[in-house]
């Protein structure tokens, strides 16, 4: 017996599983370059989320068109690759059909699997028309470069393939037609290839099984380099996303430092930081994507590039430069030159002279937010651009003191006059007398 295929396909499999563990270490690290931040409230609110949200698509569905054909995507691509576990028995283990065995079941589910692939042939090529042919308009932003752009076609030629090499696969396997169970699609592709010797429609089939599988292993490694890693990252990224309402900021640690350090009686005002010591020398804000907590990280790494947070974003739609897409794309950009820097310094970071702060994400884009959440309500994975947006804008008032003039001066007179507007407070009510 020749058992070179199986010695192949085990090749095969242990490289592709062992690179894709490779990548999710990197990642892992990558997000752990972010700061420390507390998640463990709320656990039943956030598990709540999480099957709600990432599992049952509940945001996606806002919009029926796009949320049902993305449905039919997701419970198709993931429901037929269950007949993984079969193409790895078999592959491993030099058998053929290895569940054929369980009877009837078996054509209920490979039947199954077979209409669920045309659905998700289907919906993929209505995807693709609406990216290239309608070519609707948050598609097509500034920030879709050649690479997100592309990138979204790619997947969507990878489902069209590994979709119709299944159905290809069924087709052309002689002893699985002979079964006449399952094959309710397939038995309509058989004719395709009728006339064929026996040895060639075996090869087809082979072939097809081969592909398939690689393909597999291929996009699986994909992932990493994708935004469509969202399929992994959208279940821990919805059950750590924040908690608290829409609105509500949270307090920098290191301001509540520096406050209670002004109101302790027996602090020495004087006291010259020790530049040794980090836990002195508290950072405002932030300016990197060190500066940012992991969840925040997270998000960067599972954003969809969807759009849906830009094309409902007020400022970006009155013709404004930001746009919260691209706050995330930036983030996850950035975070990988980091991760890279890295690599290539053995584990150590060399400072390469750029951060997120002006060298991805400009002040016009900062301050051009209008804070109304409307791209934390829109985003299907619970990803808040808003989060970071605040975060840098503490850092450019409080380390650079840059903010706006319009700001400056509504902060001077709070400080002076403690109310935003330009009035001592005795003059406040003379308004009455005019």
């Amino acid at each position: 017996m020749n058992y070179l295929p199986n010695i192949l396909f085990a090749i095969a499999l242990v490289f592709g599983i062992g690179y894709f563990v490779r990548n999710v270490r990197k990642l892992i690290r990558n997000i752990k370059l972010g700061q420390d931040v507390d998640v463990s409230d709320n656990k039943s609110q956030r598990f709540k989320n999480m099957v709600n949200i990432a599992l049952g698509q509940s945001k996606m569905v806002r919009r029926p068109i796009a949320g049902f054909l993305h449905v039919i995507v997701y419970v198709g691509f993931i429901i037929i690759n269950i007949e993984v576990l079969e193409i790895i028995i078999d592959g491993l283990f030099n058998t053929h059909r290895f569940f054929s065995g369980i009877g009837d079941l078996y054509g209920v589910l490979i039947g199954s699997f077979e209409i669920l692939a045309i659905l998700v042939l289907v919906a993929v090529i209505v995807f693709w028309a609406r990216r290239n042919v309608i070519k609707i308009k948050r598609f097509w932003n500034s920030e879709m470069t050649s690479w997100p752009k592309n990138d979204a076609n790619y997947i969507l030629y990878f489902e069209m393939v590994l979709m119709s090499l299944f159905l290809i696969m069924n087709a052309t396997d002689a002893s699985f037609q002979a079964m006449d169970s399952g094959n309710l699609i397939s038995q309509y592709i058989a004719p395709w290839f009728s006339g064929m010797a026996e040895s060639t429609l075996h090869l087809i089939e082979r072939t097809a099984w081969w592909v398939h599988i690689l393909g597999i292993l291929v996009f699986l490694n994909y992932l990493y380099f994708s935004k469509h890693l969202h399929i992994l990252l959208a279940f821990p990224n919805t059950y750590y996303a924040s908690t608290k309402p829409k609105g509500q900021l949270d307090n920098l640690a290191s301001v509540t430092k520096e406050v209670m350090l002004m109101m302790d009686p027996n602090a020495d005002p004087f006291a010259v930081p020790d530049e040794d010591n980090d836990e002195t020398l508290e950072k405002f804000g932030v300016s990197d994507v060190t500066d940012l907590n992991w969840t925040q990280l997270l998000s960067a790494y599972t954003c969809t590039e969807c759009g849906r947070c830009t094309s409902s974003c007020p400022a970006n739609l009155t013709g404004k430069k930001l746009s919260p897409r691209k706050i995330m794309m930036d983030t996850r950009d950035r975070l990988e030159e980091v991760g890279k820097n890295i690599d290539a310094n053995k584990g150590e970071f060399k400072n390469d002279g750029k951060q997120l702060l002006g060298d991805y994400i400009t002040k016009e884009e900062l301050w051009a937010c209008t804070t109304c959440n409307a791209c934390v309500e829109e985003c299907p994975v619970s990803i808040s651009p808003l989060s970071i947006i605040m975060d840098m804008r503490r850092y450019l008032v409080m380390e650079e003191s840059a903010a706006p003039v319009e700001l400056n001066n509504m902060m001077t007179n709070i400080e002076n006059n403690g109310a935003p507007w330009p009035y001592n407070q005795m003059d406040r009510l003379n308004w009455k007398d005019e």
